[in-house]
């Protein structure tokens, strides 16, 4: 087991001090092996060391321009600082350079989406889903960016599949309750999901005022 093995697998276990000395003597034994600086940095944001993850990538890149993984993770950091134009360059050149899975196109339709931009983010955040039918978070988004865009018979069973995945998913319940009560006469069915909403999440406050507005309009409509 070479030292970046030792250094994931002690990462693995939560030994975060084993994995900075794993991943040092990696990048003493190889310094222009871009691996060691791409787990390095992996370390660094775990840790909220933003600042030196983002110098650890980057080394990493001009040691391989080529490196999905460093574009990968170097994303990831924008993305978390709500830096999301250069995150989706970063996404896009992880995706040019061969990073293969659902979670890339995911992030871009993410960043699409975080920029206000639901109409491009759409055939990501599709392509997401067909690579991982089982990413409840990327088929949600999708459902989401298809009701943003009033594309409500093709977003109800994007919220219908999270709930077979996953009941008691409160966001689902919220999103497709709204979408029952602004574009169907499913009364009953916008106020059942609206309320599992908020009873899974007392947090959502938006998802207890649609429901009490919904009654309210049903008391002053049976006067």
């Amino acid at each position: 087991m070479n030292f970046n093995e030792t250094g994931i697998q002690a990462l693995q276990e939560g030994d975060t001090e084993a994995a900075v000395e794993a991943f040092t003597k990696a990048i003493e034994e190889e310094p222009d092996n871009p691996l060691g600086y791409i787990n390095f940095g992996h370390v660094l944001m775990s840790m909220d060391d933003a600042e030196r993850a983002e110098r650890f990538f980057q080394k990493a890149i001009t040691l391989d321009e080529t490196s999905a993984t460093a574009y990968y993770g170097l994303a990831n950091l924008y993305f978390n600082a709500e830096r999301y134009a250069e995150a989706l360059k970063l996404y896009e050149k992880a995706v040019q350079y061969g990073l293969e899975g659902a979670d890339a196109h995911f992030m871009i339709g993410k960043c699409l989406e975080k920029m206000d931009q639901p109409k491009l983010a759409l055939p990501y955040l599709q392509r997401a889903v067909e690579l991982d039918g089982e990413d409840v978070q990327a088929r949600l988004s999708f459902g989401i960016a298809l009701a943003s865009l009033e594309l409500f018979e093709l977003a109800e069973p994007q919220f219908v599949e999270v709930l077979m995945q996953q009941p008691d998913h409160a966001d689902a319940h919220y999103n497709l309750g709204v979408l029952y009560a602004v574009s169907t006469n499913r009364v009953e069915d916008a106020m059942f999901h609206l309320k599992q909403a908020y009873t899974l999440d007392e947090t959502n406050e938006m998802a207890r005022y649609a429901y009490d507005m919904i009654v309210e309009g049903r008391n002053k409509t049976n006067m």
